[in-house]
């Protein structure tokens, strides 16, 4: 039993085909780039470089999985923007690095219903409306970005966020309201700087639903395809198995996941400041 619908950002076809084949519920164009590179300066990030013309490129393989794009954040050529994406074919929009709730109500009055919406929650602004955003509703869906939140709160990792209860406050508002909803992305079974399996169980524990595959599922897929491919199918099912045993484990299993999640924390938060201070 499988209880996340994965999101894959490609703008490749090819690997497109591959994501939806092995069940990716949204295939992910990104145009966001507004902002991101003085954001994430120095960061060992992603930053895609997508058009709207991948869009068009992209909508003719989907015929399972959804087409999400990521617009840029409220700018004078959102409109614009948004009517092209809807145009060629998005199934649904996303709005990152909102503050207020006016840049939302300008998202959603500009989509006007054409196509399915959702939040991402990623600025610490966002965070504190919250609730307004919640009552006033409108949207589909709500994610929570882990990367650029935790350096609007200044912290060290990202998953300091989910350690430090801030998640799971966010969740408990948006479930509360019925939005369905996830956080941050997942690595393949034990990578990621912390074990994906403690993610995991953690999005179980908290109600989430959505999560981004990460970097770990896009290596070599330019380099050697055909592993690629194999070593992506091999990684979605063994989440999958996974997955299919957190409802037989008793609750004392989730609150020990949670107390070795803060130690998971604890380490790499050290390590990174210790490599910033050259030691």
């Amino acid at each position: 039993m499988s209880f996340l619908d994965f999101m894959f950002i490609t703008n490749d076809p090819k690997v497109a085909s591959v994501a939806q084949e092995n069940g990716v519920r949204r295939v992910w164009v990104d145009l966001e780039t507004l902002g991101k590179e003085e954001r994430q300066k120095g960061m060992n990030t992603v930053k895609s470089k997508h058009a709207l013309t991948d869009i068009s490129v992209l909508r003719p393989v989907l015929d399972k999985s959804e087409l999400l794009v990521r617009v840029n954040p409220i700018n004078p050529k959102s409109e614009t923007e948004i009517n092209e994406a809807i145009d060629r074919g998005a199934d649904m929009l996303m709005l990152p690095m909102f503050k207020t709730i006016d840049e939302v109500k300008v998202f959603l009055g500009i989509i006007n219903g054409r196509v399915k919406t959702t939040l991402l929650f990623e600025t610490k602004e966002a965070g504190t409306i919250a609730d307004e955003i919640l009552s006033m509703g409108g949207f589909d869906e709500a994610h929570i970005g882990l990367n650029d939140m935790h350096l609007s709160y200044g912290l060290t990792f990202m998953f300091e966020l989910l350690s430090n209860g801030f998640v799971e406050s966010l969740c408990n508002k948006f479930k509360a309201h019925s939005i369905p909803y996830g956080f941050g992305g997942i690595a393949k079974i034990g990578e990621g700087l912390l074990p994906a399996e403690r993610i995991i169980a953690e999005h179980y524990r908290l109600g989430s639903t959505r999560a981004i595959l990460s970097r770990s599922f896009c290596d070599n897929q330019y380099v050697d395809y055909d592993k690629w491919k194999y070593e992506f199918q091999l990684g979605v099912n063994q989440i999958r198995l996974y997955e299919s045993l957190l409802p037989l484990l008793p609750k004392s299993y989730f609150d020990e996941n949670i107390v070795e999640v803060k130690k998971g924390v604890d380490k790499v938060v050290s390590i990174i400041k210790a490599k910033r201070n050259g030691n």
